[in-house]
Order: C-alpha cells, then sequence, then structure tokens
C-alpha cells in the first residue's frame, strides 16, 4: 500500500473521474471522504465499493464554492493528509451567450472551490508536518476550447494557482501538483457525443481516449511518497492530444 493510513478528501466524487480517484486511493490503503454536492446514493455506492476494498470511507455533503460548507466539511473530515479538487461544472455555448449566473456557477465551483478546499486542508495538514494537494486540471490548461469560456477559464486559473500553492505551501511540507485530464469517457462524455470516443482517439497520438483509472493512476502516484520531491507540476493524462500540433500535412 503506497499512502497506507492516510486520510484523503476527494471532491466531486459521487461518480466519473471524482469515483475512480477515490476507489483508487482506497485501493492504495487510504481512508477516504468522499465529497458530494446532490447525489447522497452516489455517495454511498462509492463507500460501499471502498468497504469492499478493506478500506473506510465515508460521505460528507458539502458545496465547495461557499466557505462556510468547506469549513464544516474539514471540521467533520478531522485529520486531512491528501486533498484532491476534483468538483467541476461546466456550462457549454458561445461566450456572448453566458449569462451571469452561469459564469459565477463555474468560477465558483471549479477555482473558487479549489482555493476554499486547499486553504481549509493546508491548515490542517500544517499542523501535521505536510500533505499532497492534487488539483484536477484539463486539457484546457494548455489550449482554449471555444464554447466553453467559463470552463477553460476556471481550469487556466488552477494551473497557475497549483504553481503558487506550491511555492508558499512548501515550507510547510505541502506539496501541491495538478493532473490535466484529455478526453476521458465518462458518463457526460459519452452522453453528450455518442461518438466521442472515437472522434478523440482520432486526434490523440496514442490512438485510444482515457479512462478514469487513467487518471486516478496519476492522482495516486502524486499523492504518494513515490513523488516526494514533486511539487508545482502539470501531469498531462491526455495520449498527447494536446502536445500534437494541428499540422497541415
Amino acid at each position: 500500500m503506497i499512502v497506507d493510513g492516510l486520510t484523503a478528501v476527494v471532491t466531486g466524487a459521487s461518480g466519473g473521474i471524482g469515483k475512480a480517484i477515490a476507489l483508487e486511493l482506497a485501493r492504495a490503503g487510504c481512508r477516504v471522504a468522499v465529497n458530494h454536492l446532490n447525489d447522497p446514493a452516489g455517495a454511498d455506492a462509492v463507500v460501499a465499493g471502498i468497504a469492499e476494498l478493506g478500506r473506510e470511507g465515508f460521505a460528507v455533503q458539502a458545496d465547495v464554492g461557499v466557505p462556510a460548507e468547506v469549513e464544516r466539511m474539514f471540521r467533520e473530515v478531522g485529520r486531512v493528509d491528501v486533498l484532491v479538487n476534483n468538483a467541476a461544472v461546466q456550462t457549454a455555448g458561445p461566450l456572448l451567450d453566458v449569462t451571469d449566473d452561469e459564469w459565477d456557477r463555474v468560477i465558483r465551483t471549479n477555482l473558487t472551490g479549489c482555493f476554499l478546499c486547499t486553504r481549509a486542508a493546508s491548515r490542517l495538514m500544517k499542523e501535521r508536518g505536510g500533505g499532497a494537494i492534487v488539483n484536477i486540471g484539463s486539457g484546457c490548461c494548455k489550449a482554449p476550447f471555444p464554447g466553453l469560456v467559463a470552463y477553460t477559464a476556471s481550469k487556466g486559473g488552477i494551473d497557475m494557482f497549483t504553481k503558487v500553492a506550491a511555492i508558499e505551501l512548501g515550507r510547510y511540507g505541502i506539496r501541491v501538483n495538478c493532473v490535466a485530464p484529455g478526453a476521458i469517457a465518462v458518463e457526460r462524455t459519452t452522453a453528450d457525443d455518442p461518438d466521442y470516443s472515437n472522434r478523440w482517439a482520432a486526434v490523440t497520438p496514442l490512438g485510444r481516449i482515457g479512462t478514469p483509472a487513467d487518471v486516478a493512476s496519476a492522482v495516486v502516484y502524486l499523492a504518494s511518497p513515490a513523488a516526494s520531491f514533486i511539487t508545482a507540476q502539470t501531469l498531462w493524462v491526455d495520449g498527447a492530444a494536446f502536445t500534437k500540433p494541428q499540422w497541415p500535412y
């Protein structure tokens, strides 16, 4: 067990990539707090999966964009060794059609939520002498996504927030890194585009799209002692899709 005995908090963990991360951390030896906003059934199912792995898991409800709820969540958890800032929402549409409420919801959840959870967890980690934080970015940390202006802005902000946090928190033994997935097969992507896998596999040098397990493995590595001298980095889990230039020949 590479993170045996540690306590991890995974935000937005009732499904999708967050679920895979929570289960992989448990498989690696963690006690896992499964955060959700309004999906108690999904969170309970993840907790049950953690129990099947012989580890302790528990659900904790909180809106990561609300300071008071974040503070309550971390009081309930108590000890934190690993934080994964995964919770995110997305609004699609042309920039000129994005409403104030849509913009605010995306930035509040994705970027402000990352800040609030990092601040709360780091205060606890500082008292214990260190910890590891892994933020979930996106391919749009590197390439702009037309039609996803709020989401792209939030994830780009997370990329730079990761670097600043790593520099400031390093003195406390707290490492901060980012995992930036490319095209990943989850329920939402398939529902949005039935041909999603084929469409993205065609432009990915490895010839396939990613799975939640691909992302989860990278998170566990960065949270583990194996990455003890790695901080302020963004690890691209994208099959090189966002590194490959779009050559005209």
